[in-house]
């Protein structure tokens, strides 16, 4: 039996699924004509963070009209395996659902806040500073699982340590921004897993 062959659809769905979950968020949160200085972020970390996102999606994208074109990469995995990659494609829809509709206007990809840009505490911002990079973790992952390939995986990895990387400088921004509150916030959050990645500035601390 052909996995690939099997698999291709459900990398397919994943993708259309995605893209139109988090397209009319991102043209509505363009509405504005806002224009924001992405070169904050470090010209650095924006031209790898775009090339190694293009590298990525492209991966896909090919995978999708033909899966022999990324053969190369594949892996030798059960078919459970790539059933669990669906899983977590439909876990990463559901959680983007909701980071999104939480996030609402204030959504931009970069580091720089929007003019109207409020702080956004609620859903899973209740417990984690970047739920929106836990979806790609979940995307990346279950899409290699699904392609069973190891370059996807490879992939997301860069692209997620730039993200990792980069939300340091989003924090910072954040902090100049919403200064107390933020830091109350980030004190009582985990970067990206509940209870982990909690920062609290020496200067708030008690003293000895």
């Amino acid at each position: 039996m052909d996995l690939d062959a099997t698999f291709r659809p459900f990398v397919v769905a994943i993708f259309v699924v995605i893209v139109a979950i988090a397209l009319p968020f991102r043209i509505k949160s363009q509405s504005t004509g806002e224009s924001l200085d992405r070169t904050q972020e470090g010209m650095a970390t924006m031209i790898v963070l775009r090339l190694s996102g293009v590298v990525l999606w492209a991966s896909v994208i090919a995978f999708m009209i033909n899966p022999a074109w990324m053969s190369w990469a594949s892996l030798p995995l059960p078919a459970a395996a790539r059933w669990s990659g669906v899983a977590l494609g439909a876990l990463t829809a559901m959680l983007l659902i909701w980071t999104l509709r939480s996030l609402g206007p204030n959504l931009t990809d970069t580091v720089v806040t929007r003019r109207a840009h409020m702080l956004v505490t609620r859903g899973p911002y209740q417990w984690v500073r970047h739920p929106f990079y836990d979806c790609m973790v979940l995307f990346m992952s279950g899409t290699a699982l699904t392609m069973a390939n190891w370059f996807v995986f490879a992939a997301g990895i860069v692209t997620f340590a730039i993200l990792a990387s980069r939300s340091r400088t989003e924090e910072e921004k954040l902090l100049e921004r919403f200064g107390e509150p933020y830091r109350a916030y980030r004190a009582a959050t985990g970067r990206f897993v509940p209870g982990l990645g909690r920062v609290i500035d020496a200067s708030s601390r008690p003293a000895a």
